[in-house]
């Protein structure tokens, strides 16, 4: 891959790297978006290089208020030379494609806006795309350029799931835009129709362009595009006898390189096999070959110079023609078949449909418009004013509202000075404990409850200030009822779901729902205001701690970790606590070890939920058994973690729930608010531990993710309901509002004011190397 700000360009020329990187800040400041743009670029000679560097080119010249950096798509085996291009992508190459998405993502766009076509990304039809957009983290723009109605089921699956990661989605006709919404779930209100856009001259000039040319004493039919079977030539070449006999100085001139796949494959055998069928037609002389791709002014150029302009194309679902939009825009006479852009852009009399694969019904068309020189010209200025609407002013207005409604607006803070409403977190509640799963806001009791939520209730209630103490008794009540119903005394376990009329879905929780009973309990221990409480949650967690032993998950490690330390803090002396806390801590350090690589600075070879846990947990630990080496493995995997999941631009990226179980890599979406919640609460221990401002500023950005920070700009809390939304997926917010979200927003609100408190109580203590770790313990054991 090809990056112009890399490393290797930075080391070259480092005088001009400065100069040129600080000239495009400055130059982006002034911008309303920055956007990637990913596509076939120029020099390449295909139809979609050339939209693509038209895009490029007129939101420069018309929108300046958008700043495009270009990423064209390129072949290993044939590089091409790009100018003003931001990098360069092989588009065979799963690396290169992800190493595309990683350099993206950190540059911090407001959209990337991808140009689709099956057959320009590798792959069987171009699917290598998928792993692309996965990766995306900015808002996606699409434009697909074939929208099948009757695609295999391998394109139907490409498509489908391009149009569920996308943001917006740009078309140029509104079959195509119906077509998604119908065969491809696409919603309406994503969806934009922008037509293509067209060159801007003035009417009228034909008979000039036909003297520069030297063709003024000829009447000229033109078709423009690369040479493949399908364009439907043969058809004109067939019309061209009946034509010829009525205008003998016709010209049909056929302009274009054959397709390079078709050269590659076949040669020049099918352009030799039209040379063949005009010779034995008795036409030869009255067609011109124009082999070669032209750039757009010279096309611009021949346009100019046609009188009719023609588009004979076999294959009738073609969405979209460039070529035939400039010739509108230029106004010119055009005949075609009935392919989806023709029939929509040539309607209402602005050009002259003609049946497929009917040579008799192009010669009828041509002859009757070549015989009524006012209809050519009335039809000439028609197609004018119809080509007022596409040209690339309009265009880019056009792209550029896209853009607007693409792009992530809002950037949110949230002060602390009022506690979320708790009304939220009992609404969500009855007297049996939270429910699990909602619909909108509304509780859904189809899915009944589980242990995970009642015990993260229960660690609310604790710190719970802002409510009164009846209503947070009862409430409590019904958490540590639920808490102390899942226990099995039989099996030494929790139990973890409940369906909605209290009987058990299983014998057995997760060790990871075992894991979070522990800590939720220890937690109570240390943290509730109630003496008989403290006395019930001690007993629960002495019951519980016995067969914690045996657990391997790592978050349940990490969780009864959390749980001991906790204990800890209200009986510094128990012993079985502190063991726990060194055997879970000892099998972290373990792991560590054991999966640790320069790059990978983790406990496993995948990421998954909650993983700020993991390295809380040893932050914790390390104080308590004096531990310095797990105190700063904490740390350091604590800032490995913390790096992943902030942008370039100080936002918080949690880890998406797409990414769990995938080796060494990462995806955006989904993202969740029990993330956010770990970054803080981890960062609040990292802080008491070190007194490391930096910590502070992880934890704001975890808690302003809530509030409009995050890659789409939505709001998902509400300090005056207490709800919150269940997170971010690519096209915005989930708009459900589960127990589990619902209470790491408020538990988030809590911990970051604790960590405010605890900056104010200790700003103006200084640490030296030797009693770094002494301090930590006491400054954990305060918050």
């Amino acid at each position: 891959m090809n990056f112009e700000w890399n490393a290797t360009a930075e080391k070259d020329d480092p005088g001009e790297y400065l100069i040129r990187t600080t000239l495009d800040n400055v130059a982006e400041q002034h911008c309303f978006a920055k956007v990637a743009l990913i596509g076939n670029y120029s020099p390449r000679k295909c139809g979609i290089a050339t939209f693509t560097t038209d895009i490029a080119e007129k939101l420069a010249q018309f929108e300046p208020g958008v700043a495009v950096h270009v990423y064209a798509l390129d072949d290993a085996d044939g590089p091409l030379v790009y100018g003003g291009v931001h990098g360069s992508i092989d588009r065979e190459s799963a690396r290169d494609l992800a190493e595309a998405a990683y350099r993206i993502n950190a540059h911090g766009y407001d959209a990337v806006w991808l140009q689709h076509e099956y057959g320009i990304f590798g792959g069987s039809d171009g699917e290598m795309i998928l792993d692309f957009v996965d990766r995306i983290a900015a808002p996606l723009i699409l434009t697909p350029h074939t929208v099948l109605a009757t695609p295999s089921e391998n394109q139907r699956r490409i498509l489908a799931r391009l149009v569920a990661r996308a943001s917006r989605i740009m078309v140029m006709s509104s079959h195509s835009r119906d077509l998604l919404a119908e065969h491809y779930d696409a919603p309406h209100t994503l969806l934009d129709i922008v037509p293509h856009g067209a060159p801007d001259r003035p009417f009228g000039r034909t008979h000039r362009f036909k003297q520069k040319m030297g063709l003024e004493d000829r009447t000229i039919l033109m078709t423009f595009g690369l040479l493949s079977p399908g364009k439907g030539i043969e058809q004109v070449i067939e019309a061209l006898p009946a034509i010829a006999e009525r205008c003998p100085d016709v010209l049909y001139r056929i302009v274009g390189a054959t397709h390079p796949n078709l050269l590659a494959s076949q040669g020049e055998a099918y352009r030799d096999q039209l040379k063949a069928l005009a010779r034995k037609r008795g036409v030869s002389d009255n067609i011109s070959w124009e082999n070669r791709f032209l750039d757009t002014e010279e096309l611009l150029d021949q346009l100019e110079a046609c009188d009719i302009y023609v588009t004979p194309y076999c294959n009738l679902q073609q969405s979209t023609s460039g070529t035939l939009s400039y010739a509108v825009a230029m106004g010119k006479a055009v005949v075609s078949t009935p392919y989806l852009h023709a029939r929509e852009l040539l309607a209402n009399d602005v050009g002259r449909l003609v049946a497929p694969d009917d040579a008799s019904s192009i010669a009828q068309a041509v002859i009757d418009l070549l015989g009524n020189p006012q209809e050519l010209l009335a039809m000439q200025q028609r197609a004018y004013r119809k080509g007022r609407e596409t040209i690339w002013p309009r265009f880019a207005e056009g792209a550029a509202r896209v853009i607007k409604r693409a792009i992530a607006s809002k950037r949110g803070t949230a002060a602390l000075d009022r506690a979320p409403n708790l009304a939220g977190v009992f609404g969500m509640s009855d007297g049996t404990g939270i429910l699990q799963h909602s619909i909108g806001p509304v509780p859904d009791r189809r899915h009944g409850y589980c242990l995970d939520d009642n015990v993260r209730a229960l660690m609310l209630m604790n710190v719970a200030a802002e409510t009164s103490p009846r209503e947070c008794a009862s409430h409590t009540q019904a958490y540590a009822s639920f808490v102390q119903h899942a226990w099995n005394e039989d099996l030494g376990c929790f139990r973890n779901f409940m369906n909605y009329d209290r009987t058990w879905c299983e014998n057995s929780g997760s060790e990871d729902s075992n894991g979070r009973a522990l800590w939720a309990l220890g937690r109570t221990v240390a943290d509730t205001r109630d003496e008989a409480l403290r006395g019930w949650a001690k007993r629960c967690f002495c019951s519980a701690l016995p067969n914690f032993s045996k657990y391997v998950s790592p978050r349940a490690v990490a969780f009864g970790i959390l749980g001991a330390c906790a204990y800890l803090k209200a009986d510094p002396d128990h012993q079985a606590s502190r063991e726990l806390v060194e055997r879970g801590a000892e099998k972290l350090m373990m792991l560590l070890h054991a999966t640790r690589r320069p790059d990978w600075v983790w406990f496993e070879q995948s990421l998954a939920y909650d993983n700020p846990r993991l390295c809380q947990a040893l932050v914790e630990a390390g104080p308590w058994l004096d531990r310095a080496d797990m105190l700063e493995a904490g740390l350091s995997t604590l800032r490995w973690i913390s790096r992943r999941q902030m942008s370039n631009t100080g936002q918080f990226r949690p880890i998406g729930s797409e990414s769990f179980g995938k080796a060494h890599d990462s995806m955006p979406f989904d993202q969740q608010p029990l993330e956010a919640q770990a970054a803080i609460e981890a960062s609040r221990s990292a802080f008491a531990a070190t007194v490391d401002t930096t910590w502070l500023h992880t934890a704001n950005a975890a808690w302003n993710w809530f509030f409009g920070a995050n890659d789409r700009g939505v709001t998902l809390a509400d300090l005056g309901s207490g709800l919150c939304r269940d997170g971010i997926n690519p096209r915005g917010i989930n708009q459900n509002c589960g127990a589990e979200s619902i209470l790491a927003f408020h538990l988030s609100y809590h911990s970051m004011l604790a960590l405010r408190r605890a900056q104010e109580r200790d700003s103006g203590r200084a640490f030296d190397e030797a009693g770094h770790t002494a301090q930590a313990g006491r400054a954990i054991a305060h918050i």
